[in-house]
């Protein structure tokens, strides 16, 4: 069997195993299982004659550690039984050229996880409002007098770039700030760019909670990302700022059609950040399933279950 991992550029300049990165546990665990895998990145992707090809690199696995053989292969991409579509966001022209290429592979020769249209049509701050119910109250617009007017609502909110990531960009704006003029034309670039305003929520302080989901389900474990000490936000990669949770009955039940919802949309992996039981935010470009901590917490090998669902989406498709 034969996968595609798009990885991130940054994944492919250090290629070798670190157990903080989701996509190399996932690779690990495949080729584990026999699969051939081989990595490129959207750099390499190209067009001829209106096919899809990739200049891409076999993995493979030594010492439990994970390297590419530098000999460059050109593949067609309808030759990958499975193709992994994993480059870190954000979604700038660049990702979405890299999708547009996909528009030309068969999906009936090939599968791809999560389907590059899927993630190109489903912005991951904007389209949370397809479950408007399970979020915090928010807007979406460029006005100045929009938000200050969501402002005096609410008197404490958050302003996010639509296509930011990692945190970056993000701010709170308390009602009465002296620069709220300047903060306000700075993200929305004079009222010419739309952002996500939202109701700040307390809890905040305490981080967002990581809720997993894999095709149609809602994972149990989970994790909790705490604010770095200098931020009022995670941003920050390390065993000090992710900490063990728990997923309650109600949770889970809420977010199960959501889970649904995205697998349907063809967007079988993704992870949603909640903060006291609303949704913030749905990740669906690169999800990270902080495999690394939930291993640990949890007592549990997930980059396992995680494969069973990648291979299992693989059969689906051809039987």
């Amino acid at each position: 069997m034969d996968i595609l991992f798009v990885v991130d550029r940054l994944e492919f300049k250090y290629f070798e195993f670190n157990n903080l990165v989701t996509n190399f546990w996932i690779i690990r665990e495949l080729l584990r299982n026999k699969c051939n895998v081989y990595i490129t990145t959207i750099d390499y992707l190209s067009l001829a004659a209106g096919r899809a090809f990739a200049h891409c690199f076999r993995a493979y696995e030594k010492n439990d550690d994970i390297f590419y053989e530098k000999n460059e292969i050109l593949k067609q991409i309808e030759d990958f039984q499975l193709v992994m579509f994993r480059p870190d966001p954000p979604v700038d022209i660049d990702y979405i050229n890299a999708t547009y290429v996909f528009d030309f592979v068969d999906r009936n020769k090939t599968t791809i996880l999560n389907d590059p249209t899927a993630i190109r049509n489903f912005n991951e701050k904007l389209h949370t409002l397809k479950f408007l119910d399970l979020m915090p109250e928010n807007i979406v617009t460029s006005s100045k007098s929009d938000i200050i007017k969501f402002l005096n609502q609410y008197e404490e909110i958050v302003l996010k770039p639509l296509n930011g990531c990692f945190g970056s960009g993000v701010m709170t704006l308390k009602k009465g700030d002296k620069n709220t003029a300047v903060i306000i034309n700075t993200m929305t670039r004079g009222q010419k760019q739309l952002i996500m305003v939202q109701k700040y929520i307390p809890k905040a302080r305490f981080g967002d909670k990581r809720v997993m989901l894999l095709g149609e389900e809602v994972l149990d474990v989970c994790v909790q990302k705490l604010p770095s000490n200098d931020d009022f936000k995670f941003n920050e990669h390390c065993d000090s700022n992710i900490v063990k949770a728990e997923l309650t009955s109600e949770e889970k039940e809420k977010f199960i059609p959501v889970a649904k919802e995205l697998n349907r949309l063809n967007l079988p992996m993704a992870g949603l950040d909640v903060i006291d039981g609303k949704i913030i935010e749905i990740n669906v470009t690169s999800p990270c399933y902080f495999i690394k901590e939930v291993n640990n917490h949890f007592g549990c090998s997930l980059e396992k279950k995680i494969t069973q669902l990648i291979l299992s989406k693989l059969y689906e498709s051809v039987s």
